[in-house]
Formats: C-alpha cells, structure tokens, sequence
C-alpha cells in the first residue's frame, strides 16, 4: 500500500469522524432551566425543548426560537380615562406576565409586549368609563382584580400567564384636583359646625337635665320638711289633746326663749332690748315647768 492510498483512507476517516461529532454536535441541545426552545423542521414546528438534555434530527431539525420563561415586566404605562361622571384621569399600570406556552407565543402573536399593553389601555379604559370617581378611588383593589381577569382572558390564547397587573397611580387634571380640594375643605368646614353645634345642643341638654334634678332634690327637701312639720304638728295637737291648753303654752313660751338665744348668740357685741312680752314668756316657760314638775 503506497502513501496515496494510506492518505486517502484516512481522509475519508477523518471525514468521517469529522461528520459523527458535527452531526453529535448538532444533534444534542442542553436548554437551561429558565428557557424553553421552539425546534423547527422544514420551516414547520417540530418540538418544544424543555430544561436539560435533549436529541434532535441534525441537518432537519433547527432550534429556531430560544425563548425565556422567567416573568417579566411590561414597561410602565400611562393611559387617559374617563369615568362616568365626566372626570378625565391618567391611570400609570403595570403588568407581570410570563410565558408558559412558547409555540403559541412565537406563531400567534409579533410583539407581544405591545399586545400586552394595547390590551391593557382597552380594558381600564372601558372599566373607569363605568365607574365614578368616588368608586375608583375607593374600590381600587376590585378594579386591578377585574384588569387582571379580563387581561387574563385575552391573552390566553397567545400562550401567556398574567402573574399581576397594577395600578399605580391614578392623576387628576388641575381643574378637577382644584374643585375636590375646595369640595374636601367645604364639607371640613361643615362636620365642624355639626360638630360645635351638637356641642352646645349636649352642653344645654345637660344643664337642662342639672337644673331638673336640683328642682327634684329641692322639692323632696321640702317634702321631707314639709313631713317633718306634720308629724311635729301632730304631736303636737296630740299632747294638747292629752295634756290639755297648758302643754301648748309651754311649747309657745319654749320657742319663743329659743328665739331670744338665738338672737343674742350673735357674733360682736350686741345689746339686746326684750320686750316685756319676752319676760312674761321666760316666767311662763318656768312656770309650766315647774307646774310639770308637781
């Protein structure tokens, strides 16, 4: 065997080997965790390749589409509404997404990011234009849930899961913020006259209930008085009853001398001046004393 032909069988050897770690080469595709790979054949979907090792025909098969499944945020996004009573608002969303179907994702749809958002100006507009004001201020956990539905539905058949969607802020124009300010500071303004006004309402209610309850305690005083004045003028006429004209004298005289202390029980110096009527009364105090006592 000449020289000639050593090289030649080595050529188509080498050849060989050459064309088995190309076609090897070709044939094997490692696909990382967080993509998904769109393998074509003749222009037409052969497969998706999932994570880790896979085979595919070399020379007919090509992986045309390397696609991530990571999540992914869509830019953030002002858009105009109006609600339904004629208020004009600038709503800034954003929305998460990812892709879970990369077949549908390549063949259905060019710029999927655009899509997102087009769709997602379409549904808050059309979800403020049936809300007032007041409501989608108050009730804005309910309108991001009914975005993120409806967004949901939209998109499902390009292969893709909406993970969330947000509305971040809600910006009035300058008239309408100016007219809610001056409305805001009005109706502060009237809950502090409501409220100094049932003030006084409670502050006259409960002087009203004070004076009451001094007219009851005084005419239970008087009418503890008054029993008082009863039962004393009771027993009274019932010791003249008993004892007769000179029981009632004596009380007289004894009153009269309790009188006459008390007068001259004043504080400083006094001079008091008696009547004889006084006298006469201190001798016919003694003397039913003294006959009472026989």
């Amino acid at each position: 065997m000449n020289s000639t032909d050593l090289l030649g069988g080595n050529a188509v050897f080498l050849a060989l080997a050459a064309f088995l770690v190309l076609a090897v080469f070709l044939g094997v595709r490692i696909v990382p965790q967080s993509e998904k790979h769109v393998v074509e054949r003749f222009g037409r979907l052969r497969a998706v390749l999932g994570p880790g090792i896979n085979f595919i025909v070399p020379f007919l098969d090509r992986v045309a589409h390397r696609i991530s499944v990571l999540e992914r945020q869509l830019p953030t996004n002002r858009q105009d509404a109006i609600t339904a009573d004629n208020v004009l608002l600038q709503v800034d969303t954003s929305v998460f997404y990812r892709i879970i179907e990369p077949e549908k994702t390549v063949y259905r749809i060019r710029d999927i990011d655009a899509a997102i958002a087009t769709t997602v100006a379409g549904i808050v507009r059309s979800e403020i234009g049936r809300m007032e004001l007041d409501t989608v201020q108050s009730n804005r956990a309910g309108l991001i849930g009914t975005i993120r539905d409806n967004l949901a539905n939209v998109v499902d058949d390009w292969g893709i899961e909406v993970t969330r969607a947000e509305i971040l802020d809600v910006n009035l124009d300058e008239a309408t913020r100016a007219a809610m300010l001056q409305q805001l500071n009005a109706e502060r303004a009237r809950r502090a006259l409501v409220t100094e006004a049932e003030g006084r309402k409670r502050a006259v209610e409960l002087q009203a209930d004070g004076e009451l309850y001094a007219a009851e305690q005084e005419a239970k005083a008087k009418r503890v008085l008054a029993e008082a004045e009863a039962y004393a003028t009771g027993v009274i006429a019932e010791t003249i009853k008993e004892a007769g004209l000179e029981a009632a004298q004596y009380q007289v005289a004894l009153k009269q001398v309790e009188a006459i202390a008390a007068v001259a029980q004043g504080q400083g110096k006094q001079t008091v001046i008696l009547p004889a009527a006084a006298l006469e009364a201190f001798g016919n105090a003694f003397g039913l004393l003294k006959g009472k006592a026989q």
